[in-house]
């Protein structure tokens, strides 16, 4: 019986617990840019993967860097 006692109560200070640090805790806001999906590109010549905001584009191919870009366009 004390055994069952005990667990009851160690069972009811966990659920205490987890109740106060998930209602005292700040809400995090979630920005709606940082959310959303952003369309990534592959670099043609390390295969890198990148958002296409912050790659380079060549003709119809994308490059995370200049020095990259140039790489390719040296050895077609």
């Amino acid at each position: 019986m004390g055994l069952l006692r005990l667990l009851f109560w160690i069972a009811l200070i966990a659920a205490a617990f987890w109740l106060w640090r998930r209602f005292t805790r700040a809400p995090q806001k979630r920005d709606s840019a940082e959310s959303a999906t952003l369309p990534m590109v592959r670099c043609e010549q390390c295969g890198v993967h990148l958002p296409r905001e912050h790659a380079l584009p060549q003709a119809d191919r994308w490059y995370c860097s200049q020095a990259h870009l140039e790489q390719d366009t040296k050895h077609p």
